[in-house]
């Protein structure tokens, strides 16, 4: 791969990697945004989050929430996720193909501090990642030529400010620093026309790039029992430069071109609320939005061969709705649980073999253990059930059609599930 600015870059690489010692991750959320911050929200579906400020992850989804962490903290914790997603149809109605669990396990690290500068101005610094999936198909599934692997991954880290305004309200926000990366492949089927050897490249790119951002956040505390947070994520534009080859963008097969894709990692906003019942039972609830309908395309504009389609894509806006409860069982135990109702970021045309996104519903329970005032510990499970979906390719664009010439059309189904266990440690000076 081409990288402009190599040296830079990879000095960030180093930096945040020793912190983000993770391999590729999948998504779990809707498209490939990834929820998995802190195995505290996990234990409860992220029910709540930006209304939570349980230790110093809660900076990640609203930095406002610094305002209620007093003194020095520190969050360190990994999630493992294990997805199982299938796919299976036939080409041209007649030759039955499938690709099973063609989803890559991960590890998701996650590193947070926060510090009280004084009783109104809190910092925080966060690694992690919003944004990460990859599949990678069979070989010899019959549909490749429409797609036969895909991976996004982002790596960021947060400087965080909020300050506290008065008794009831607090606001914060910060500067994200995004390292992004991906790459799209297709190749040509066994049943391929004209008759080209099965896994010949048919279109790969792959690029990386860095790039800011920037999020906001309140909170209002209504009264000792009732809390409200909205927090507000930017926009990421990212260019992924790096190269090009494969005969649907015109290169001699061997060959490679420079070239460069352009990413939108799309806006986020979150409302959330923490309601206390009594000494022991507390409920949250949140309503997220993702602005999906800035991923239109994937295209290849390439130094010597043009400009070229590597997928339509035309997702358009999701929600997600989550409720959770917190049991303070006694003084050193406390238990979660939540449900969470993710809703698709495609509609059933532009759903695709490559990302085969659909509606998933969370169901979690999780507890901390507090060893000390200073340390204590989280763990949280999730299983994720992603609804059966269909799909079917060609969707009618040109590019698909082209790629249906060569190796029929394909109509079939994607089903899955996902898994994540996840710890933390939570520490106070």
């Amino acid at each position: 791969m081409n990288f402009t600015n190599k040296t830079h870059k990879t000095c960030l690489s180093t930096a945040i990697t020793l912190g983000l010692l993770a391999s590729s991750p999948i998504a779990s959320a809707a498209g490939f945004q990834l929820a998995e911050y802190s195995a505290t929200g996990l234990g409860r579906a992220y029910a709540g989050e930006a209304a939570m400020a349980d230790n110093a992850s809660a900076q990640w989804r609203n930095p406002a929430m610094l305002t209620y962490l007093s003194g020095t903290q520190i969050s360190v914790g990994a999630i493992y996720v294990d997805p199982n997603v299938d796919v299976s149809g036939q080409i041209n109605g007649a030759l039955d193909t499938h690709s099973k669990d063609f989803a890559n396990n991960a590890v998701i690290p996650n590193f947070y501090i926060s510090h009280q500068l004084n009783e109104q101005i809190f910092l925080g610094v966060a690694l992690g990642t919003n944004y990460g999936m990859e599949t990678e198909l069979d070989k010899d599934f019959a549909a490749s030529h429409f797609g036969n692997e895909a991976m996004v991954k982002s790596m960021e880290a947060n400087l965080n400010l909020a300050y506290q305004l008065n008794e009831s309200v607090s606001i914060g926000g910060g500067l994200r620093y995004v390292m992004g990366e991906g790459h799209f492949g297709a190749t040509s089927p066994k049943q391929s026309e004209p008759n080209l050897p099965q896994g010949t490249t048919l279109k790969y790119m792959e690029g990386d790039d860095t790039a800011w951002g920037w999020q906001i956040g309140s909170a209002w505390q209504i009264n000792d029992d009732h809390r409200i947070g909205f927090a507000y994520k930017s926009e990421v534009e990212l260019k992924l430069e790096g190269y090009a080859e494969g005969l649907g963008f015109g290169l001699p097969q061997g060959t490679r071109d420079n070239g460069y894709m352009n990413l939108a990692l799309p806006a986020t906003a979150e409302l959330a609320s923490f309601h206390q019942l009594n000494e022991q039972l507390a409920v949250h609830a949140s309503i997220n939005w993702t602005d999906w309908s800035s991923f239109e395309k994937l295209e290849a504009h390439l130094e010597n061969y043009g400009t070229h389609m590597v997928k339509v894509e035309n997702w358009e806006d999701n929600y997600r709705f989550a409720i959770g409860a917190t049991y303070q069982l006694n003084q050193k135990v406390a238990l979660r649980s939540g449900i969470a109702y993710d809703m698709s970021a495609v509609n059933d045309k532009n759903r695709t073999i490559t990302i085969p996104e659909t509606d998933r519903t969370w169901l979690s329970v999780g507890a901390s253990y507090e060893v000390s005032k200073q340390l204590s510990f989280d763990g949280g499970f999730t299983y994720i059930l992603a609804k059966d979906a269909d799909i079917k390719e060609s969707r009618g664009y040109e590019s698909d059609d082209t790629a249906q010439a060569i190796g029929g059309a394909f109509s079939g189904t994607t089903s899955g599930s996902v898994w994540l266990v996840g710890v933390q440690a939570n520490y106070t000076f």
